[in-house]
């Protein structure tokens, strides 16, 4: 499945979503997004870095390897793998692709969407899809 449909799937199952995108942690690019509203493009170009920041940046990193390290574990895999932001009047939603963990898909919902929802519908398209 392309990250296009990714997005389709996440606008389309998600109640209340009114954006929704898909980026690369490798490169930190957006491969795919679309939205209702209208955005500065500035703003866009910036998605793609912030969200490799919040999952990979220095300061996560050192972190997972300081948690790593005192529990003895040798394994590559990020801790990291959801994150949910409250905003003014949104809820922001992150999770990593199971099949694909450099690849994360991004859902914004409006504020009173119910958060179980939102979670239960974005991660059932993070574990099933590939991209």
């Amino acid at each position: 499945m392309s990250a296009d449909e990714a997005i389709k799937q996440a606008m389309a199952e998600i109640p209340k979503a009114v954006a929704a995108g898909v980026v690369d942690l490798a490169s930190g690019m957006m491969l795919s997004i679309k939205t209702v509203d209208s955005h500065p493009q500035e703003v866009l170009d910036l998605l793609g870095p912030a969200t490799q920041e919040m999952f990979e940046g220095a300061m996560v990193d050192k972190i997972e390897t300081l948690f790593k390290k005192a529990r003895g574990v040798e394994s590559d895999e990020h801790y990291f793998q959801e994150i949910l932001i409250s905003s003014t009047h949104l809820w922001h939603y992150f999770g990593r692709m199971k099949k694909m963990p450099q690849a994360v898909l991004t859902v914004v919902a409006r504020g009173d969407v119910t958060l179980g929802v939102l979670v239960t519908k974005a991660r059932q398209i993070t574990e099933t899809l590939e991209i």
